[in-house]
């Protein structure tokens, strides 16, 4: 179980690339459709289902009324087909504009994200491109800041050409700042990289300065499934390589997770002794 964040520096496929991850789960898996842009998924690959008396956007008024603890799983919605509710979604923003009402809702969210996690689900966040304040700083109010300060792992995707690698540069640099400073480290920062072009992992990580944690395979057809729906066959090959990237990305946030442990755990051990 873990609380992954995806981002990127420009358009980079991390809608599609969220929803692989949470289709290939190995546990029951939440993806959050975080992006301050807006969500796609409901209109895309779920072909339209549902309505918007549901999603994200409803969420900043039931903080306000006190009920968003109670409301907060009123508004997932199954990816499954068969409805089993193994893969749910929370679905995002209708229209960017209401991305600013959600700035003091952030936080509570992600404390609920928590609990999601403490019960058995991988949750999977798509933030979208990330919007900044500073050469330093996330933005604190137009943009999912505290959903990744609380992240195990926050992840940059890119495509491994010398376009996507280019703007995803500058992004590196303010999320490296923002987690050594705001979040849990800046260890918790990687990639995600999709072999779409020419460069290798090795080059990536050279010039991005950050470990590839995890990559997926570049499948236009799974990615058109996964952007229009249409309910095609599901994108087998884009499948098999995020429940391969599950599994480094996993061993990260063990790792992390025993890192951050409180150091007080073998001091008692030792004065019961």
């Amino acid at each position: 179980m873990s609380v992954i964040a995806l981002v990127s520096g420009k358009s980079s496929g991390v809608t599609c690339s969220a929803l692989a991850l949470a289709l290939s789960s190995p546990k029951p898996s939440l993806l959050v459709e975080a992006d301050p842009a807006g969500g796609t998924i409901r209109a895309g690959y779920l072909g339209g289902e549902g309505n918007a008396s549901t999603g994200l956007h409803r969420l900043a008024a039931a903080d306000r009324q006190g009920t968003l603890a109670r409301e907060f799983s009123q508004h997932f919605v199954s990816l499954d087909r068969d409805n089993t509710g193994q893969r749910l979604l929370l679905p995002g923003l209708t229209d960017p504009t209401q991305a600013a009402s959600l700035s003091r809702t952030w936080e509570p969210i992600s404390r609920l994200l928590g609990v999601m996690d403490q019960t058995g689900h991988d949750v999977i966040i798509d933030a979208g491109r990330i919007l900044t304040e500073s050469e330093t700083r996330l933005s604190t109010t137009r943009y999912p800041t505290p959903l990744l300060h609380r992240a195990d792992a926050v992840l940059m995707v890119v495509r491994s050409t010398q376009a996507s690698i280019a703007a995803a540069a500058p992004a590196m640099r303010v999320l490296r700042e923002e987690l050594a400073h705001h979040g849990t480290g800046s260890d918790a920062l990687g990639l995600l990289l999709i072999e779409e072009g020419s460069f290798n992992s090795s080059q990536v990580q050279q010039y991005l300065q950050a470990p590839v944690v995890g990559m997926l395979a570049w499948d236009a057809d799974s990615a058109d499934v996964f952007t229009h729906g249409a309910y095609k066959k599901l994108p087998r090959t884009l499948l098999r390589s995020a429940r391969t990237a599950h599994q480094t990305i996993n061993e990260l946030v063990t790792r992390r997770r025993v890192q951050l442990q409180p150091a007080a755990l073998p001091a008692v051990a030792g004065r019961a002794s």
